[in-house]
């Protein structure tokens, strides 16, 4: 049987900048690497609403991603 172990997970942020000529939005991304295998989703949350604020543009979307290695 196959099996699938984590091996590293990032944390994207990606705000909105704000509008280019066509009135069309500017979307930045900041990428944090070696986030916390075990974090959940309320705990991802809750530090990414804590980096926006930080931050001078609007929080548009938060986004994990996960990496696996998948042995058999």
């Amino acid at each position: 049987m196959a099996e699938a172990n984590l091996l590293d997970s990032r944390l994207r942020l990606v705000f909105e900048a704000g509008v280019d000529d066509d009135g069309k939005p500017i979307f930045k991304a900041k990428t944090f690497n070696n986030i916390k295998k075990t974090a959940g989703a309320n705990e991802l949350y809750e530090a990414a609403q804590a980096i926006s604020a930080l931050c001078n543009y609007s929080l548009d979307s938060i986004e994990r991603s996960d990496n696996y290695d998948i042995v058999g």
